[in-house]
């Protein structure tokens, strides 16, 4: 199977919210197909439902996952389980515990906040006590000729970000995804100092507590990180990046300021680590100089794939690969991606899908009433329906259970999450964190 070059974080980003272009097919798995004459048994094998108890298995679930916290307002539900009903979805997603200061997910948790999504913006500021780090989506820093420029100050909103910090204890920073031409920037000395003297400028101008850096994948894009000189001064840049940013106060807490760095998941075919992907010798080399790293473990099908969003059992492998021999000595240092859009797939040869947000999400349920599925070895929901075409669906999308799983992976590994993105997800999603 011929490789496909990553693409840059910000298209694949773009795409969650109007997906045009299929994904590379992730590694370390055997993706279920829906295509051709396979598509119902493949639906009849993955329909089988795991009952439990809901209110009593619950209780039992967060009380041994979480032994020193009281359960959640979903817990206590009964929400959280794999035997969940449409009704259930369509009752209880808007109620949430009047309490949004206590945490029951304690690790560090990031989530993105986009310009093109308002209403991520108000569930910020209501939700904030359960954030440790929030980012708004709001900068480029781009080639200009000769120059650098950075883009995206009108983007800034001072107003919202004093009303988070009325709200709790969240430190804000940004997203910058670095489009400079990657050799030119690299390779001149000048042009590095540039762009960190721009980054930090905006921080103390702004009053930011740091940034979150999108690079790595725009770099393998253009064959950067095959060359290994060239690798080596994109490893010093973010080393450079960070303790610079170190260097520096934030006027808000007088914490040194803090660099977030974004990482995809390996999309080699096996276990082996391919000239491009970010493994463990990178994450060794850089984990004094950066605070944290966001993990994109999510996309894992695509249109032409269809199927979970993140199984289980590849976040599991993805985040053992990039932690590699010694285990969890550097996990804590792991943002864990958690998604919360889904993906509407046409189960038809050359059918297509289309992202999906928590709106859409139930839309679909309230119209179609499915019984919803819990695949096991996925530990995500999914539904099945036909629409006016007679063309059949399969909708993947976040619940209570799947988050939860996900949650306790994290937990296990000692690492917190991010979420892409704030007001793409239904309201009870935040009772779990």
């Amino acid at each position: 199977m011929t490789k496909k070059q990553p693409k840059s974080d910000a298209t694949r980003r773009r795409n969650r919210v109007d997906p045009s272009t299929p994904q590379p097919k992730p590694p370390n798995s055997d993706p279920k197909n829906f295509h051709g004459s396979n598509n119902h048994r493949f639906l009849t094998i993955i329909a089988v439902v795991f009952v439990v108890s809901s209110a009593i298995s619950a209780f039992l679930y967060c009380r041994i996952n979480h032994p020193s916290l009281p359960p959640s307002f979903a817990h206590q539900r009964g929400l959280v389980k794999e035997d969940v009903t449409f009704q259930e979805i369509l009752t209880e997603n808007s109620r949430v515990s009047e309490n949004v200061t206590q945490r029951h997910f304690t690790n560090p948790v990031l989530a993105y906040i986009t310009p093109w999504n308002s209403a991520g913006y108000d569930l910020a500021k209501r939700f904030c006590p359960k954030f440790t780090h929030l980012s708004p989506v709001w900068y480029d820093l781009k080639s200009q000729g000769t120059k650098l420029v950075l883009e995206g100050r009108h983007n800034a909103d001072t107003g919202w970000m004093s009303e988070l910090r009325l709200r709790g204890n969240a430190q804000i920073l940004p997203r910058v995804v670095l489009e400079a031409v990657p050799k030119d920037l690299l390779r001149n000395k000048k042009q590095r100092d540039k762009a960190i003297d721009l980054l930090i400028t905006e921080c103390k101008d702004i009053g930011y507590d740091g940034i979150v850096l999108e690079s790595w994948s725009r770099w393998a894009a253009h064959g950067v990180l095959h060359d290994a000189s060239l690798r080596k001064l994109a490893l010093q840049f973010v080393k450079q990046l960070g303790d610079s940013l170190h260097n520096v106060r934030s006027q808000r807490n007088g914490q040194p300021l803090q660099l977030v760095y974004v990482i995809g998941p390996p999309y080699s075919e096996s276990d082996k680590l391919q000239a491009h992907d970010f493994g463990p010798e990178d994450l060794r080399t850089l984990s004094d100089s950066v605070d944290g790293f966001s993990l994109m473990t999510y996309d894992y099908s695509s249109p032409y794939s269809p199927g979970p969003n993140a199984p289980l059992t590849w976040v599991h492998s993805t985040i053992k690969l990039l932690v590699g021999e010694g285990g969890k000595s550097l996990a804590n240092k792991i943002f864990v991606g958690i998604n919360f859009y889904g993906n509407d797939y046409v189960i038809a040869e050359g059918g297509g899908a289309r992202a999906i947000t928590g709106k859409d999400y139930l839309s679909l349920v309230d119209q179609h009433k499915p019984t919803m599925r819990w695949q096991k070895d996925f530990a995500e929901h999914f539904f099945v329906y036909s629409d006016d075409q007679h063309h059949e669906h399969a909708v993947f999308y976040p619940t209570l259970m799947s988050i939860a799983e996900r949650l306790k992976e994290a937990r296990s590994w000692g690492a917190g999450i991010s979420i892409w993105e704030m007001g793409q997800g239904l309201d009870y999603f935040f009772d779990l964190l």
